[in-house]
C-alpha cells in the first residue's frame, strides 16, 4: 500500500472513486497525467470556486513547451480563456513561486519549494524515473522529503511552472481555506466550536446529586481563547467538583439509610422487648398518695394507662401482666382508688382489691336522698348539709329528663333520680358533679324500660308516677315476686271504685318518708290522723313524687305486674311478704303478725 491508500496497479484511478478529482480542501487528491514523450511532470491545479461552483483552472497541465490541458474531468472542462484569466490571476498573487511560461529555465534556482496539494502529482529527476508514486503509475517512487514540506530538487533541472514565476497568493485571504497539506498529514477537519456555551448541556439533574453550582468558578474568569482552544469548559475541573460533590451526597445517603436502619432496629427491640422483655416497672409499695377514678367498663389496658399517667405504675404492660397474675385480679371494679405513686404493679393490683383503697360510693336500693346527701358530704369532708342545699338550688342543672321537672309538693326534686349503684366519691370533687353523675346513672338506666310506652299501656299518668310506684314496691318489698304482687296491689287499689280501699293506697312507708323514719310499729289512728300529701293514709291516690331511689328489680316489677287480683300484703318476718285479696283475709294475718310481736 502507498500513502494515498492505493496499491501501486497498471490501472488508473476510476472516476467514481471518492478521493478521484476535486474532493474540497479537506480530501483533494490531484490526479496528473504524466507526458512520456517530454519526461515532464504535469502540474494541476484544483480549486473550486465560491462564484461560479466549479474548479478555476479545469485541472490544466501545464508542460514545458505545451500549453494544452490533458487528463483533467470533463465536468470540471472551461472555457480556454477563462483558464487563461485565472491562471495569470493566480501568478500575479502568488511571487514567491517563480517560472517561465513555456520551456523558461529556472537554473538560478537550484531548489524550489514545490506545494504538494497544488501540484497534485511527484517530481521526476533528470528523467531518471524516480520520483512520487502517483495513483496510476508504478514507475514512481516515494519521496519522504514530502514528509518534511520540502520537495528534492536536484541543481540544473527546471520544475514544470504553470504560473511563469508568478505566484498568486490563494491562501492569504482572511476567508481562504488552510494551505494544503501532503498526502501523509492530511487529516478530516475538526468540527467547529464557535461558542462553548452552545455545547449541549448535560441532562439536567439536582445539584445535591450531581455536584453542579451555580456558578461556574474559575470558567468566567479564563480568557475567551484558552476557553474555544480546549473546546469548551474545563471538564477535568468540572468532574472534579462533581466527584467530591458527588462523595457528599453519597455520605448524606448513606448516613440517612444507617439512620434508617438503626431506626428499624430500635423499634425491633422496643417490639422484642415489648413481646419478650421484662416490661418496664417500679420497686417497693410506692409513697405518697395519689386519688384515680376508672371509668365503669374499663379493661386492664384502660386501667393502666390511668394508672400510669397518675404516675402510680411505670408502664401498662406491667400493671397488665400483673392482674393477669393476681387470682382476683379481674374483678377490680369501677370507681375512686386512693393510691401511692409510683408502686410496684403488682403492689398496685393488691392495693386496688383491697377495701381501704376503695373511695366509691354505693347506693343501696331503696336509699331515701337524705342519706346519700349525708354520705356525700362525708366523702367530700364537706358541712353537713352541704350537698342537700346545692340539690335544692341547682336540681333543674343537673340533668332531670323533662317529664321528671314542674311537679308541685315536692319535698326533693332529686328524690328516685339518684340511681342505686356504685360511683366514684373522693375529697376535692364538687357535689354538683358527683350528683350530676348520679342523675345520668338514672337517666340511662331508666331508658332502658320504655317508661312512656308503659306508663299509657298501663293506665298511669307518666313515667314520673311508674318511678313514684317503684319507689313503693321497692319499700315494701324483698324479691322481684314481691315487687310484681306489690304493683299490682298499687294498680288495683289506685281505681277509685275498688271495693276494698276505694282509692287509697294505705302504705307505711308513705308515712315513714315524711317522717324520715323506717318504723314498722305504727296504729292505725296515728297513720290516718297525719296530713301531709305524702301520707297515703290521710290522701287518695300517689303520693307527689318519689320516696326513695328504686333499683332495676323494682322497676322490672312494675313495668311487669301480676294480674291475680292482690289487694293487701304483710310481712310476717321481715323477709317475706303474704298477698290476699280481702280484707277479711288480710285482718288474720295482722292479729297474727300482732301474736307474733307480743312473744
Amino acid at each position: 500500500m502507498t500513502e494515498y491508500g492505493r496499491g501501486s496497479g497498471s490501472e488508473p484511478w476510476h472516476p467514481t472513486d471518492p478521493l478521484y478529482g476535486d474532493q474540497g480542501w479537506g480530501g483533494q487528491q490531484q490526479y496528473p497525467q504524466q507526458d512520456q514523450q517530454y519526461g515532464h511532470q504535469e502540474q494541476q491545479y484544483a480549486q473550486q470556486d465560491q462564484s461560479y461552483g466549479q474548479d478555476p483552472y479545469g485541472q490544466a497541465a501545464y508542460g514545458h513547451g505545451q500549453g494544452q490541458a490533458q487528463g483533467y474531468d470533463p465536468q470540471y472542462q472551461q472555457d480556454p480563456q477563462y483558464q487563461q484569466s485565472q491562471y495569470q490571476q493566480h501568478t500575479q498573487q502568488h511571487p514567491q513561486v517563480q517560472g517561465h511560461q513555456g520551456q523558461q529555465q529556472h537554473a538560478q534556482h537550484p531548489q524550489q519549494y514545490v506545494d504538494p496539494a497544488a501540484y497534485g502529482g511527484g517530481y521526476q529527476q533528470g528523467g531518471s524515473g524516480q520520483g512520487y508514486d502517483t495513483p496510476g503509475y508504478p514507475g514512481q517512487q516515494y519521496d519522504p522529503s514530502w514528509e518534511t514540506g520540502q520537495a528534492s530538487m536536484p541543481y540544473g533541472t527546471t520544475p514544470a511552472d504553470p504560473y511563469g514565476g508568478q505566484d498568486p497568493d490563494l491562501y492569504g485571504t482572511p476567508d481562504a481555506y488552510p494551505p494544503p497539506q501532503p498526502p501523509g498529514r492530511r487529516q478530516a477537519p475538526p468540527e467547529p466550536v464557535t461558542d462553548w456555551e452552545a455545547e449541549p448541556e448535560e441532562e439536567e439533574r439536582h445539584p445535591f446529586f450531581t455536584g453542579a453550582d451555580d456558578s461556574d468558578d474559575g470558567d468566567d474568569d479564563e480568557p475567551a481563547d484558552r476557553r474555544s482552544s480546549r473546546g469548551g469548559r474545563d471538564r477535568r475541573g468540572g468532574k472534579g467538583k462533581k466527584k467530591s460533590k458527588n462523595g457528599v451526597a453519597c455520605l448524606v445517603v448513606a448516613l440517612v439509610l444507617a439512620g434508617g436502619v438503626g431506626g428499624i432496629g430500635y423499634f425491633g427491640y422496643q417490639f422484642w422487648q415489648g413481646q419478650f422483655g421484662a416490661s418496664p416497672d417500679y420497686a417497693g409499695d410506692g409513697s405518697g398518695t395519689v386519688t384515680v377514678e376508672i371509668p365503669k367498663d374499663s379493661g386492664g389496658y384502660q386501667i393502666g394507662n390511668i394508672l400510669k399517667k397518675a404516675g402510680v405504675v411505670k408502664s401498662v404492660d406491667a400493671f397488665v401482666s400483673a392482674q393477669g397474675k393476681h387470682p382476683k385480679g379481674l374483678s377490680i371494679q369501677a370507681g375512686v382508688y386512693t393510691l401511692k405513686k409510683e408502686m410496684s404493679a403488682d403492689s398496685a393490683v393488691a392495693l386496688m382489691l383491697s377495701p381501704a383503697s376503695q373511695a366509691n360510693f354505693v347506693i343501696p336500693e331503696g336509699r331515701r336522698n337524705v342519706w346519700i346527701y349525708g354520705e356525700i358530704d362525708k366523702k367530700l369532708e364537706l358541712k353537713a348539709g352541704t350537698t342537700q342545699g346545692v340539690a335544692q338550688a341547682q336540681a333543674k342543672n343537673l340533668g332531670l329528663p323533662d317529664w321528671a321537672t314542674g311537679h308541685s309538693n315536692l319535698k326533693d326534686p332529686l328524690e328516685g333520680f339518684l340511681f342505686p349503684a356504685s360511683y366514684p366519691v373522693a375529697k376535692g370533687q364538687k357535689p354538683e358533679d358527683v350528683l350530676r353523675k348520679m342523675v345520668a346513672r338514672s337517666n340511662a338506666e331508666y331508658a332502658k324500660f320504655e317508661l312512656e310506652a308503659k306508663a299509657k299501656e298501663l293506665g298511669v299518668e307518666s313515667p314520673w308516677q311508674l318511678i313514684t310506684i317503684a319507689s313503693l314496691v321497692q319499700a315494701e318489698g324483698t324479691s322481684h315476686d314481691d315487687f310484681r304482687k306489690m304493683a299490682e296491689v298499687v294498680y288495683n287499689r289506685l281505681k277509685t271504685n275498688n271495693p276494698q280501699t276505694y282509692g287509697k293506697l294505705e302504705f307505711d312507708s308513705t308515712y315513714n318518708y315524711i317522717k324520715n323514719q323506717s318504723k314498722i310499729d305504727l296504729t292505725l289512728e296515728e297513720l290516718r290522723k297525719y296530713d301531709n300529701v305524702y301520707n297515703t293514709y290521710f290522701h287518695k291516690g300517689l303520693p307527689p313524687g318519689p320516696i326513695g331511689n328504686p333499683g332495676a328489680e323494682a322497676l322490672r316489677g312494675v313495668v311487669d305486674p301480676t294480674s291475680d287480683g292482690w289487694y293487701y300484703f304483710i310481712s310476717l318476718d321481715g323477709k317475706t311478704s303474704q298477698f290476699t285479696k280481702t280484707n277479711a283475709e288480710h285482718q288474720k294475718l295482722v292479729e297474727k303478725f300482732n301474736e307474733s310481736r307480743k312473744n
